[in-house]
């Protein structure tokens, strides 16, 4: 019985692995120390790795007018979140685990779509901080190109397939076949596809083969299994070599990732895996890294491979996260704008500071705006990114300064793109113009997700911000919701605002 019980508390843990523990403070309840290869901060209670940030802090507009950040399209944060709070009701992700802008951007806003023959269109706007009566919020606004299916370009994928012993679930590689089948039962006949998995060594389980012949391809996925250990680096290089020797001109080449992330034979330091992505980053082969499971989940890695190796990273939790990204959302795999890059000048007679929230690992020097050498994120077709800055004004009363011209602007929206790798960027601009107001629907629901990763991650910059607040932000500001992803929000809230 003893054993028994032993057993019984291992199981428990392991069901807990990655989340942590809410204490009557509402903190997080746990150390964190260096993981051995220095790439990331690891939880002691559990087995998951992040990277350690610190929020953005107030930089003085005065001193520093511009702040250069490169996009986010990222949404694996939100995910892993949602999968602490449905793992256990015990269960509430660590603060490095929570990326602001990673929840916003798990969400489609209502922008509009570019002019046509144009690949992105920006807006922006400012409005009222709920958190903070006394400040400014400014909002800006990214949409990439809608792609209708039937225009969409011809894809070359490569799905590189972690089978090691640790994917051995139905949260894990099940899942992943499940949503490899969905996707190509959507490809058309001169879409193609090969397979690369890797355990203790690296194998090409199907070369390109086009989805004319949908079914062998779909009988070698129903056919993995996962055993062994893990090396991933050889099956990298591998997939790259099948995705070139492949390339179409003008196509889709993008590699797809399914992994936890637990390399542990070979190259298994990120640093060695950037090495590897960074330098095939400018043969126009895109990458979507998609993360399961918990336990064992190398986000740390993951989520810096991608953006290194002009990707998305995704964690998929659940059969409607598969379907999210593998069928409702996947025209996102098909990159509109590469190595976009986002800078803001602000008005030193209007705005006193500003914090961007979020992006933290995004951020980039001034003078690399206009440098195309500089990698930056991507954009899918249809795709929308948002980003949140948190002004003080210069004038205490939060008014403009006398005899302000309406017209004048409070801060500068610059913007720059790449049609496609290796092409120079092209530049988009508008003004942002606006003071009074309490914001759209489009700004408010993402205060509302702001405040809500803001509490989450105990920030210092939450001000007044609560779970209530985050609430009514998010219930209030619905009316578009695609798929009611919204609406699911609204019952995570809850489910934290019950266990305070």
């Amino acid at each position: 019985m003893k054993h028994f019980n032993i057993y019984c508390l291992f199981l428990t843990a392991l069901l807990l692995a990655g989340c942590t523990t809410k204490n009557d403070n509402y903190s997080s309840g746990l150390y964190y120390e260096a993981s051995k290869g220095g790439d990331a901060v690891l939880p002691v209670e559990a087995g998951d790795s992040f990277e350690e940030f610190a929020d953005n802090p107030f930089v003085s507009a005065a001193e520093q007018p511009q702040s250069t950040f490169s996009v986010d399209a990222d949404g694996a944060s939100y995910a892993y979140m949602r999968r602490c709070l449905q793992a256990s009701r015990a269960g509430m992700p660590s603060r490095d685990a929570v990326r602001i802008e990673e929840f916003i951007n798990y969400f489609t806003f209502d922008y509009p779509d570019p002019n046509q023959g144009e690949d992105v269109a920006i807006n922006g706007e400012i409005g009222a901080c709920p958190w903070n009566a006394e400040h400014r919020l400014m909002r800006l606004g990214i949409k990439g190109r809608t792609v209708a299916d039937e225009d969409m370009p011809t894809a070359n994928f490569v799905f590189m397939i972690d089978v090691s012993g640790s994917m051995s679930s139905d949260d894990k590689l099940d899942l992943l076949k499940s949503g490899l089948i969905e996707l190509v039962s959507h490809l058309r006949s001169d879409d193609r596809v090969a397979i690369v998995t890797y355990a203790s060594g690296e194998n090409l389980l199907l070369p390109s083969t086009p989805c004319s012949e949908a079914e062998t391809i779909i009988n070698r996925i129903n056919r993995l299994e996962a055993q062994g250990a893990t090396s991933g680096s050889k099956a990298l290089e591998m997939a790259y070599e099948q995705a070139k020797a492949n390339y179409i001109e003008g196509g889709n080449n993008r590699i797809i990732i399914g992994t936890d992330g637990d390399w542990n034979v070979g190259v298994t330091s990120t640093e060695g895996l950037l090495e590897i992505v960074e330098s095939r980053a400018k043969e126009g082969i895109y990458m979507s890294v998609c993360g399961f499971g918990m336990g064992n989940l190398n986000d740390a890695m993951m989520e810096r491979v991608s953006n290194a190796g002009n990707g998305t990273y995704s964690y998929i939790d659940s059969k409607d996260e598969m379907m999210k990204v593998f069928c409702h959302e996947r025209s996102k795999m098909l990159a509109v704008a590469s190595d976009a890059k986002v800078q803001i000048t602000f008005n030193p007679a209007v705005v006193a500071k500003y914090r961007l929230i979020g992006y933290e690992n995004r951020v980039m020097k001034n003078e690399d705006f206009e440098n195309d050498s500089k990698d930056a994120g991507e954009i899918g077709a249809g795709q929308t990114i948002t980003a949140l800055y948190e002004i003080v004004p210069a004038l205490s009363d939060n008014t403009l300064p006398e005899g302000w011209d309406k017209n004048a602007q409070v801060a500068a929206f610059d913007f720059r793109y790449k049609r496609m790798l290796g092409e120079e960027s092209l530049p988009l601009h508008i003004n942002i113009n606006e003071w009074v107001g309490s914001g759209s629907e489009n700004l408010n629901f993402a205060a509302g997700v702001a405040a809500y990763g803001m509490l989450l991650r105990e920030s210092e910059y939450a001000g007044d911000a609560t779970l209530n607040m985050a609430y009514s932000l998010v219930e209030s500001n619905s009316t578009y919701d695609p798929h009611g992803y919204r609406k699911q929000l609204l019952t995570l809230i809850d489910e934290v605002i019950e266990r305070k």
